[in-house]
């Protein structure tokens, strides 16, 4: 069992892997700016403080590749508050289904909702609208000039001059060498008549314009059955359903049907609010004068309406209803309503209920069928009942899919020639399934049938089908159109070649026509698609687990802080851990399998040589001729490759280790794809099981390479509670498709 304190070099395996040999090895050297980050010493006992926490931020980011090229140099201190927290997502509003929806996707209920609503009263229900006020509209001819409303007046030509006059509580206004005109009572077409007039006894040619400024408020008062009576101020240009609005509109026990304006003691005025929302009717809609009075009685009878219409609600009579002029009040029948069935339950004197059922069909035929609706009466419009008349064809037909049947005559040939007939890779077979009911219980039998022998109308094979029979008509054996993979790169024809049933490797490259002069074998990325998926759904599990581990236990570990302190270190952490996380979830897995790739014919010989699947990419580079040197040095970047030198040289030309360096962790991630720990011997001697002979240990470094200096994972506090990092980071390393093949 390989020691815990070992799987953070997979941890590195894996980041460098994705980003450092991605789909093109990068030969420009990269340099970088990254200064060293100060260490946290562990005290016994002791918690460290914020600012320490704060100081190595930028380690638990280097654990994860970013997205974005950015330096290493730690970011400014932020304050830290409870919304580090993550937060509880909302779950999406689902939008209901129609009726129409619900039957063509199978799922229209066999029962009918009687959870419907008294209609209309939902209107004055809903909350203010952001339309402008209703003494912002323009006044019209017909408004009645009284006490309190502004009278503006313009006049220019000979004489010039703008008034503005206000209507007193006598219903006078005055104007300069005009004098005192009474103006109340009269329209406002009355009013600029009126003034021309007067103005015309002193003044010749001039023109004039007259328009209203602030209009008057009028008190009105709405009783009965409303939502909140009581008297209203109101502007002066109200209307009837205005005022229901200020009242809230009457309530469930009044009426809709018959509201009444009464003045100085006449009626004025029925409304019909149904004329309004069903017809959209408002003439009856009248401007309220001072002290009018709007009357809601209590409703009157009502009825419900449920089921397959396209407004089932409450719906209140005014007169002889009768059930089709209910069915049209609720909109009509829906598209899925089944016109041979409803359902009427009567109250008969307040004591019990009564059931009818009825025809709409005989109904609308014979018109004195057609009863008259009573108070309390429930009508229930049923859905269509879906039955089915098809069969499923699928398999090597042109189209497939369900086709309508008419059992026992629907002849397989009628309904392959319908399909558009065979595939050319068509097998002679074909497969029925039939589901046949008995009083034990459902019996299923299958059938083969020779389809030439159908299509030539032979009746042993051309069969009648039966509701509900499935059809599957056969490839021929093992078919399969061809499968492609890709070579690109240092080959002679790359291009995008089709492969046969258990092809391999050496194959496609001799069909490529071998390697050219340039080709770097040793940093060849082979990646395959199912490796890929495998790989990707590893990734997702163990992101999903270490989120659940990490962030449960930081805000258990918030909620029992001891002091105001702690808890501010203990949310920093949180923090944390919701970044490495949240950067942990954009890896997205490549796919590739570390193989050593050798010229066809020695290829062959080797485990290497894959049988290749669908999807399946090779890359062959350029000699890269650097060696990268990455992770804790002072200087992050790519040197020119030298055979003379070690990995001690080039950590000196990097600048050497930081203080945080955990150097006996250091290895070497190769081109191939491996990765290794450097002096694996006596003297810097080991043994290579692939070459079978001992190798000096200035093997471990070729063109391509890279040297990852860790940094030590004691410093990060919180990852050393967690109890599988062991696993989470082996499993960080088999989805990277690394191999470490030496310690």
């Amino acid at each position: 069992m390989i020691k815990a304190k070992y799987f953070i070099v997979f941890l590195f395996v894996f980041v460098f892997s994705q980003s450092v040999f991605s789909q093109e090895i990068q030969t420009a050297p990269a340099t970088s700016t990254a200064q060293p980050s100060m260490p946290v010493q562990s005290i016994q006992g002791q918690q460290p403080t914020l600012q320490q926490l704060q100081s190595i931020q930028p380690t638990i980011q280097q654990l994860i590749p970013s997205q974005q090229p950015s330096q290493t140099q730690p970011p400014a201190p932020e304050a830290v508050t409870p919304a580090a927290i993550p937060s509880v997502p909302q779950p999406p509003v689902r939008e209901e289904l129609s009726e129409f929806e619900q039957f063509i996707s199978g799922k229209v209920p066999l029962t009918v909702s009687t959870a419907i609503r008294h209609f209309g009263y939902n209107l004055f229900r809903q909350p203010p609208s952001t339309f402008a006020p209703v003494d912002r509209v323009p006044v019209g001819p017909d408004y009645v000039i009284g006490p309190g409303d502004e009278i503006r007046i313009m006049v220019w030509g000979k004489i010039e001059g703008i008034w503005n006059s206000f209507v007193d509580r006598d219903g006078n206004i005055s104007l300069p060498k005009v004098g005192i005109i009474g103006v109340t009572g009269l329209t406002f077409q009355e009013l600029k008549d009126l003034l021309r007039k007067e103005f015309s006894k002193y003044f010749t040619g001039f023109e004039m314009n007259v328009s209203m400024g602030a209009l008057r408020s009028i008190k009105v008062y709405v009783v009965g059955n409303a939502q909140r009576p009581g008297a209203y101020t109101v502007s002066s240009l109200s209307t009837l359903v205005n005022a229901l609005f200020e009242a809230g509109g009457p309530s469930k026990t009044g009426s809709m049907r018959n509201i009444q304006l009464k003045r100085n003691g006449n009626n004025i005025v029925d409304f019909d609010m149904y004329d309004f929302l069903l017809k959209g009717d408002k003439t009856k809609d009248i401007r309220l004068m001072p002290e009018d009075v709007i009357f809601i009685p209590p409703v009157g009878p009502v009825v419900g309406i449920a089921g397959n219409v396209k407004s089932p609600a409450i719906y209140e009579l005014r007169g002889e209803t009768k059930l089709f002029d209910l069915i049209q009040m609720a909109g009509g029948l829906n598209s899925v309503a089944f016109k041979g069935r409803v359902q009427v339950q009567r109250i008969e004197d307040h004591q019990f209920r009564n059931i009818f059922e009825g025809d709409l069909i005989e109904i609308e035929k014979y018109p004195a069928k057609n009863f008259i609706l009573k108070d309390g009466d429930l009508v229930k419009v049923f859905p269509i009942v879906e039955v089915k008349n098809t069969i499923i064809l699928s398999g090597a037909v042109a189209n497939q899919g369900e086709y309508a049947v008419t059992p026992g005559v629907t002849k397989v040939k009628d309904v392959i020639s319908q399909a558009g007939g065979l595939l050319y890779y068509a097998s002679n077979q074909a497969e029925i399934t039939r589901v046949k009911v008995t009083q034990a219980g459902p019996q299923t039998e299958r059938f083969s049938i020779d389809l030439p022998k159908a299509l030539a109308g032979d009746p042993p094979h051309n069969i009648p089908l039966e509701i509900n029979d499935y059809i599957f008509v056969r490839t021929v054996p093992e078919w399969q159109l061809y499968q492609t993979v890709t070579i690109y790169g240092e080959v002679k024809f790359p291009g995008i070649y089709t492969i046969k049933k258990g092809e391999k490797l050496s194959s496609i490259l001799e069909r490529a026509g071998g390697f050219s002069d340039k080709a770097y074998l040793r940093g060849a990325v082979f990646t395959r698609e199912s490796v890929r998926r495998i790989q990707q759904k590893q990734l997702e599990e163990m992101s999903e687990r270490l989120e659940r581990e990490l962030l449960g236990m930081g805000t258990a570990e918030i909620a029992t802080a001891l002091t105001p302190e702690e808890a501010q270190i203990k949310e920093y952490e949180v923090k944390q851990k919701r970044e490495f996380v949240g950067r942990l979830k954009t890896i997205k897995a490549k796919g590739r399998m570390a193989l050593k790739i050798d010229q066809p014919d020695v290829l062959q010989k080797t485990p290497y040589d894959l049988e290749l699947e669908e999807g399946d990419t090779l890359f062959i580079p350029t000699n890269p001729s650097s060696i990268q040197v990455i992770g804790a040095v002072y200087n992050q970047t790519a040197f020119i490759y030298d055979k003379d030198k070690g990995i001690s040289n080039y950590i000196d030309i990097a600048g050497g280790y930081t203080e945080n360096a955990d150097k006996k962790k250091l290895y070497v991630l190769k081109a191939d794809g491996t990765a290794i720990r450097p002096g694996g011997g006596f003297l810097g001697i080991s043994w290579s099981k692939d070459s079978t002979r001992w190798e000096f240990g200035s093997r471990e470094l070729e063109p391509g390479d890279t040297i990852v200096v860790p940094e030590k994972l004691e410093k990060v506090a919180w990852m050393r509670d967690i109890k599988d990092i062991t696993q989470i980071l082996y499993q960080i390393a088999v989805t990277a498709g690394v191999l470490i093949v030496a310690f």
